[in-house]
């Protein structure tokens, strides 16, 4: 009798092909996520919800104080931070690189130390212990220089990082061909490596920009006059003034004005490098 061998080495078809298989569960997981959606719409009290967070005659009674005042000072701290952070971070990259052993070990500790801490403790620190133990020392500009040094301790720890990892990205032939040139080593990693380095780490201090926007909310731990609060500062206060969440609400979308738009800067230039490499 003739065995259909062919038939038997043939696999069996199975009702659904992969590609339909990968439709079907994508379908489900979209119809899981607009049930969720739905549920959780059905079952808020909107009510509740736009007396308590939509109050339009208190949102126009923040203005124009919170964008001359709280955006205003909001924006002055992140950039006073960002300024001492990144030349503070550039001098621990260098000394993180450099070939004499208490620089490493002084920027190694500095580093773990200050990415270890709650940039909370560092406010902390910055503004109390500080004064208490030189009380000679006085921060220019009063409590913009406090919130500075505070934000750039905190911010120099990851940025040194970051600037480290961007200058041993450089090809080491860069350095050798300065050098053939006649470059000394500093003017060569100020000339020709870092250039190159920045073009590398541009998106993760960008990033490091957002994320400090975000901590100059702490500087209420520091005591802030009324003319010097920020977003977060101003925003409570008028809560517990007025008794409604809306100021909450409102100084959250004016962080969300700035971070959403740095946030889609950081992706398009991530994206243009990507494709540069390849």
């Amino acid at each position: 009798m003739a065995i259909d061998t062919d038939a038997e080495l043939q696999p069996r078809k199975s009702g659904l092909t992969p590609r339909q298989r990968r439709r079907l569960s994508r379908g489900a997981q979209y119809v899981v996520f607009v049930a969720a959606v739905v549920a959780l719409a059905a079952g808020a009290d909107w009510g509740r919800l736009k007396n308590q967070f939509a109050q339009a005659h208190i949102a126009r009674q923040l203005f124009p104080d919170l964008i001359t005042v709280a955006l205003k000072n909001t924006v002055l701290f992140t950039l006073s931070g960002f300024v001492v952070g990144l030349a503070l971070g550039m001098v621990i990259a260098l000394m993180r690189l450099s070939s004499v052993g208490p620089y490493r070990w002084l920027a190694g500790i500095y580093i773990e130390i200050f990415r270890g801490l709650p940039a909370l403790l560092i406010f902390i620190f910055v503004g109390t212990g500080v004064p208490l133990a030189f009380p000679s020392i006085e921060y220019p500009g009063g409590i913009y220089g406090k919130v500075a040094v505070a934000l750039g301790l905190v911010s120099a720890a990851y940025m040194a990082e970051t600037i480290r990892a961007g200058i041993q990205a450089v090809p080491k032939g860069q350095m050798e061909a300065a050098r053939s040139l006649g470059f000394s080593p500093a003017r060569a990693m100020v000339s020709i490596i870092l250039p190159q380095a920045f073009r590398i780490i541009l998106p993760p201090l960008t990033n490091e920009l957002v994320l400090l926007f975000k901590d100059s909310s702490l500087v209420l731990f520091l005591g802030v006059t009324l003319e010097q609060r920020e977003l977060s500062k101003f925003g409570n206060d008028l809560a517990s003034t007025t008794a409604n969440s809306t100021p909450i609400l409102v100084a959250g979308l004016c962080y969300l004005l700035i971070t959403v738009p740095l946030s889609l800067v950081v992706r398009r230039m991530e994206s243009k490098a990507k494709r540069e490499i390849r």
